[in-house]
């Protein structure tokens, strides 16, 4: 990491970063956990007959859908807090990235402005 880079990202890559991209994991990992979770159930409770099994050979497809369908609305209250963590991570990287464009734009800016000056 650049000196100029340090200086725009407030730190020389102190833990924060690092739990943020740790977040983003997590959330992932945790999102996929919950899936595999629900499937299995959705499967289990295919197998036992509660819910039914699907026409011809689409059960595999109806219990993932079944699946997809029960993890969304607990994900969305279960990882109400890794999701935020994840949030702030991107809302960082869009500050930093547009810190560089203005920093970059006023330098070539003064860049510009002497050329023209000089000719």
């Amino acid at each position: 990491m650049s000196s100029s880079t340090s200086s725009i990202s407030g730190g020389s890559g102190t833990g924060t970063d690092k739990r943020n991209a740790n977040a983003a994991i997590r959330y992932t990992l945790l999102r996929f956990a919950l899936f595999a979770a629900c499937f299995l159930a959705a499967w289990g409770l295919s197998y036992l007959g509660v819910v039914p099994a699907g026409v011809g050979d689409s059960q595999v497809f109806w219990v993932i859908l079944l699946g997809l369908v029960l993890s969304a609305p607990l994900s969305w209250v279960l990882l109400r807090k890794q999701r935020l963590a994840m949030s702030e991570q991107v809302v960082e990287k869009v500050e930093r990235a547009k810190q560089r464009l203005s920093a970059d734009q006023s330098r070539e800016d003064g860049a510009d402005d002497a050329a023209r000056a000089q000719g």
